[in-house]
């Protein structure tokens, strides 16, 4: 409380030492552009990851042969989602990785998040993938298309409608778990942020930060609420 008191005393000069001085501002920049860089390569990789994983579970159902890696993609589900993104971006940075430099941390790190953003991601997916009426495949077939080519055209696409909301919280949740990063030396905003107020003893950086975050996590919302906007208005006009 004391801090915060001290903060709106001399709010201007607490602004100038925190963001202009000594051009301080372009380590926020820097630190924003790492995170969107591995919020995005992280989604990328989930989305990807997490896609083949799900299809997988599906076929898995009827075809035998895919029942080892059934039970692979069952292993991958329960021990990314067993132990916390903390730990596992832990791991990657200071056991697989260990050998590597601090100028590749933040592929490192890209790749740790895409790996467990893919285990959620394939359980959203086959939901979807589950939630179209199972007619909308006995259709495709009478019409002579193949397994893939019904998942491809007909199912993929109705489930992706389905699913969109939930990716989309998904991508937040993730954007918001980049925070964390710092622990492998990423130079995300959170990490900028407090290497400044380790100079600054002031509270300005981490009250910056939380105010960048949600900015873009409300920029997020609204560009998921206008797609979603216009996906249903070309249902209803199809």
């Amino acid at each position: 409380m004391k801090g915060l008191i001290a903060m709106w005393e001399n709010f201007g000069e607490q602004l100038y030492d925190n963001i202009i001085r000594d051009n301080r501002y372009l380590l926020y920049l820097d630190g924003l552009k790492n995170t969107m860089v591995l919020t995005l390569g992280a989604a990328v990789l989930g989305i990807v990851l997490g896609s083949l994983v799900a299809i997988c579970k599906v076929y898995a159902r009827t075809n035998k042969a895919l029942k080892p890696l059934d039970a692979l993609c069952d292993a991958y589900l329960t021990v990314i989602r067993g132990t916390p993104v903390m730990v596992q971006v832990m791991i990657f940075g200071f056991i697989i990785f260990s050998s590597s430099g601090f100028d590749v941390m933040v592929y490192v790190a890209m790749l740790a998040f895409g790996i467990n953003s893919g285990a959620y991601v394939a359980e959203i997916v086959r939901a979807g993938i589950q939630a179209v009426n199972v007619g909308q495949a006995e259709a495709g077939r009478s019409l002579g298309l193949t397994n893939n080519m019904t998942m491809r055209y007909i199912i993929l696409p109705q489930a992706i409608k389905n699913i969109l909301p939930a990716l989309a919280n998904e991508a937040i949740t993730l954007l918001k778990e980049t925070a964390i990063v710092g622990y492998i030396a990423v130079g995300d905003i959170t990490y900028k942020a407090t290497l400044i107020r380790s100079r600054t003893y002031s509270p300005v950086p981490i009250l910056l930060i939380a105010l960048i975050y949600l900015l873009i996590v409300m920029l997020m919302t609204w560009g998921m609420r206008k797609l979603e906007r216009r996906l249903q208005k070309s249902d209803r006009s199809a």
